[in-house]
């Protein structure tokens, strides 16, 4: 079975910086695309941003030139590095994957439990 485990939120205050994490475990034949996600109360999960295998990337435009999606195929993790956090980033922050799980076989999208990111003063 897959597994992703979502780690680096906290409590920041605003103009500050935190990098979450996503790893990818379990048995699979390749992940292919990676999004993060946030939920904040109220509202409906959106992308932040997301990156190919191969590394492209897009972001909303709510985040471009605070944050930076990036991954590291051999550690099967991917990065969110946030900077000059804003309050109206305080969310629930989702990491999504699709992944192979067999050669051959079509990619399967699998969901992390969330990190919670405070942004507050």
């Amino acid at each position: 079975q897959v597994q992703l485990v979502e780690s680096g939120g906290g409590l920041v205050q605003p103009g500050g910086s935190l990098r979450l994490s996503c790893v990818v475990s379990g048995s699979f034949y390749r992940i292919n695309a990676v999004g993060w996600y946030r939920q904040a109360p109220g509202n409906q999960r959106e992308l932040v941003a997301n990156i190919t295998r191969g590394g492209n990337t897009n972001s909303a435009d709510s985040v471009k030139g605070r944050f930076t999606i990036s991954r590291d195929n051999a550690k099967n993790t991917v990065y969110l590095q946030m900077n000059s956090l804003k309050p109206e980033d305080t969310a629930v922050y989702y990491c999504n994957a699709v992944v192979v799980t067999r050669i051959f076989s079509a990619g399967m999208d699998f969901w992390g439990k969330g990190t919670l990111v405070t942004v507050s003063s």
